[in-house]
């Protein structure tokens, strides 16, 4: 099978990709670098199955291409973080609904299957737990643009399901919850990341809020397998799909764990959401999902330990620190050596 991952160098795609290589799959790698890194699909070169193109996704003959070369599209590509939401609202809206109607459009002409991952953040402020994929959306108001990526994503997901009903293209849509790994980035917000990149050089771990919103993680590996299966099966097509686990943990005792599993010292700070991100900002208290659709379609269910989660997560961190330190150490050496040939 070949397939195609938009956002292919980020940190879901970067993954879904190297476990096809591993299968013997072909992938097609489409990434702008905008939130993604070369950092995560280097490795991947020594796999001839493997090709990449950094381009925008709006370039439209590039993805006619792209899409019409290969089985399946995944469609990772979008505005992802909390903090890149409230700091870029236009970027991520034009990112996300702009991104995903030229991926099905040009899907649409060939009927190519397309795997769209939406998010758990469409969801908004329902309160009725776990959540169902029939549940009402309960988004906050428009003028808080915290919202307008679960609202992007849910117009994304309208989108889909509209070409599947009235244009027969095949499309599989899953709402992604709290996807965690090797690879990820804090630059965005993202919680495990961040705490663990503190614990681990010493620094207080910056709790948003109470600590007492809780939240569900799942390993990026049974993320991956959950994605797979459900391509697979002709049932999941013109479905919306839960994926991740259903073991909620407070930010508080995420925290307190990953002070334990890293021997850190470092003392847990809280920081109000106004300062953290912006005035009158608005979060979920929970996220939770059912996950009995998931595991009725493909008969898996994530199970991942957390405290498993942690320790490869802290292990990824440590060796990229150590090397980037060295990658740093040679280019000082390489300036001084410069440096002193031109004195000669």
């Amino acid at each position: 099978m070949r397939a195609l991952i938009t956002g292919g160098a980020g940190f879901i795609g970067s993954h879904l990709a190297e476990r096809m290589l591993e299968a013997g799959d072909e992938v097609l790698l489409l990434d702008n670098l905008s939130t993604g890194s070369m950092d995560n699909i280097r490795h991947l070169a020594k796999y001839d199955g493997m090709q990449y193109f950094i381009e925008p996704i709006e370039n439209r003959q590039l993805l006619a291409e792209l899409v019409d070369a290969a089985d399946i599209v995944f469609h990772l590509a979008a505005g992802v973080g909390v903090r890149l939401i409230v700091e870029s609202p236009v970027r991520t809206i034009e990112t996300n609904v702009m991104g995903t109607h030229l991926v099905l459009e040009a899907a649409a002409q060939k009927r190519k299957l397309v795997f769209f991952a939406s998010t758990s953040e469409v969801y908004g402020k329902n309160v009725n737990l776990p959540f169902d994929e029939n549940a009402d959306l309960v988004l906050g108001p428009t003028s808080k643009s915290r919202w307008s990526y679960g609202a992007s994503k849910a117009l994304d997901e309208f989108l889909a399901l509209a070409y599947w009903k009235e244009r027969k293209l095949p499309v599989i849509v899953a709402r992604l919850f709290n996807t965690v790994g090797p690879r990820q980035t804090d630059r965005y917000g993202m919680v495990m990341p961040t705490l663990v990149g503190q614990a681990l050089a010493g620094l207080p771990l910056t709790v948003f809020g109470s600590g007492k919103q809780s939240r569900c993680f799942c390993d990026v590996r049974d993320c991956v397998e959950a994605m797979l299966r459900l391509a697979s099966t002709d049932r999941a097509v013109g479905e919306v799909v839960n994926i991740g686990t259903d073991n909620e943990v407070s930010i508080e005792f995420l925290a307190e764990l990953i002070r334990e599993r890293t021997r850190s010292f470092s003392p847990i700070t809280y920081i109000p959401y106004d300062q953290a991100y912006e005035p009158g900002f608005e979060d979920m208290q929970r996220r939770v999902p059912s996950l009995r659709k998931l595991q009725r379609l493909t008969g898996f269910r994530p199970a991942t330990a957390l405290v498993e989660i942690i320790d490869r997560v802290a292990a990824y961190v440590t060796e990229k620190r150590q090397t980037d330190l060295a990658g740093s150490a040679l280019v000082a050496t390489e300036k001084w050596r410069g440096r002193d040939a031109g004195a000669l």
